[in-house]
């Protein structure tokens, strides 16, 4: 189970600091969909960016499967990037000049799995996302629902437990940000699914589970865990 406690985050620029979280804390189950909802500013892709470790909180605790991340070291925090999460983006980061083949390899490649499973893994990906037939294709030879579907694949290929999406359908059109979102819910079938977003329409079709913030406050969280998931989840630990 993912847990953060009392998370507590300030940006200094100059004189001027910027409170981007402000005491939140919260539990997540290890297989849902949620979505976090939240004007500009408000603090919601800080607060994704760390629970997937590419950004350091002050104070308080992410707590992953019951071990606190108090003293990470950096092998510690890339081994949960590398292993632990899968990152999908509004804006796909794509290597354009490679193969959607060996942009969803790289992942992998960063991983050390050895070349030969690599490309076998990458292609069942592939597949199962839909793109199975165009592996050679460059990024700029897709439209943009096929570019951030090669994300998603690039995103769950080394099969982490957390898959973390950040405006994942904001520059698509409408059907085909359903679409993406569509692939999103059966990707939360089995495992954590996080995703934030502007779209509070798109939140409430497909999200098992809505958490609004503003000023790096939680405002409302629609299916907390209960006092029986807690004591199940502590059980397990």
């Amino acid at each position: 189970m993912l847990q953060i406690k009392d998370i507590r985050k300030q940006y200094h620029t100059g004189d001027l600091v910027q409170q981007a979280l402000d005491g939140v804390s919260l539990e997540f189950r290890d297989n849902e969909f949620v979505a976090i909802l939240g004007p500009s500013g408000s603090g919601k892709t800080t607060l994704l960016n760390i629970i997937g470790g590419l950004d350091r909180y002050d104070t308080g605790d992410l707590i992953i499967n019951g071990v606190s991340t108090k003293k990470y070291k950096d092998r510690d925090w890339d081994a949960y990037r590398n292993h632990s999460i899968g990152f999908v983006f509004q804006s796909y980061n794509l290597i354009t000049h490679q193969s959607i083949l060996a942009n969803v390899e790289l992942a992998l490649t960063l991983s050390g799995v050895p070349r030969s499973e690599r490309r076998e893994r990458a292609t069942k990906m592939l597949d199962k996302v839909g793109l199975g037939n165009q592996i050679h294709k460059k990024p700029n030879q897709l439209s943009g629902g096929q570019m951030q579907r090669v994300a998603i694949a690039r995103a769950l290929v080394n099969d982490p437990d957390i898959l973390l999406a950040d405006e994942p359908t904001g520059a698509l059109d409408t059907q085909t940000g359903i679409q993406v979102m569509e692939l999103l819910k059966e990707v939360a079938e089995d495992r954590l699914v996080i995703m934030v977003t502007h779209n509070p329409e798109l939140a409430e079709q497909y999200a098992t589970r809505i958490i609004r913030v503003k000023d790096g406050r939680l405002l409302s969280d629609s299916r907390p865990l209960t006092e029986a998931e807690r004591a199940q989840c502590a059980a397990e630990v």
